[in-house]
C-alpha cells in the first residue's frame, strides 16, 4: 500500500509538470524560415502562428506562387521545430520514456 501511495503522489508532480510544461510552451516562440531566410514565421508551442516576415525582394507579382510555397515551408520548418521542443520537454519530465502510441500532448 505504501508502494501505491509512493507511486500516486509521483504521478501527481508528474502531473503539475506537464502542465508547467504545457504553459511554457504556450508561451514560447518557435521560427521557422525558407527560401534561404527570405521567409521567417513565428508560432508558438502550438503551432499558432504569431508572425510572418518576407524579405521585399520576394514582392513580384509574378512570384506570387513561390512566396506562397516558400510561407509553407517556413510554416512546416516552424512546426517541426515546436515539436521537437514539446518532446524535448515531455522527455525531460518523463525521464525519457516514451509516451504510449497515439497519445498526443496537445
Amino acid at each position: 500500500m505504501k508502494d501505491l501511495m509512493g507511486m500516486m503522489k509521483q504521478m501527481g508532480q508528474m502531473q503539475a509538470r506537464f502542465k508547467e510544461m504545457q504553459e511554457e510552451l504556450a508561451r514560447a516562440e518557435i521560427e521557422g524560415q525558407s527560401g534561404g531566410g527570405l521567409v521567417h514565421l513565428t508560432v508558438d508551442g502550438k503551432g499558432e502562428v504569431k508572425r510572418v516576415r518576407i524579405d521585399p525582394s520576394l514582392m513580384k507579382p509574378d512570384e506570387v506562387e513561390i512566396l506562397e510555397d516558400l510561407i509553407v515551408a517556413a510554416a512546416a520548418d516552424a512546426r517541426a521545430k515546436a515539436d521537437s521542443a514539446m518532446q524535448s520537454k515531455m522527455s525531460e519530465i518523463t525521464g525519457g520514456i516514451p509516451l504510449p502510441p497515439g497519445m498526443k500532448l496537445f
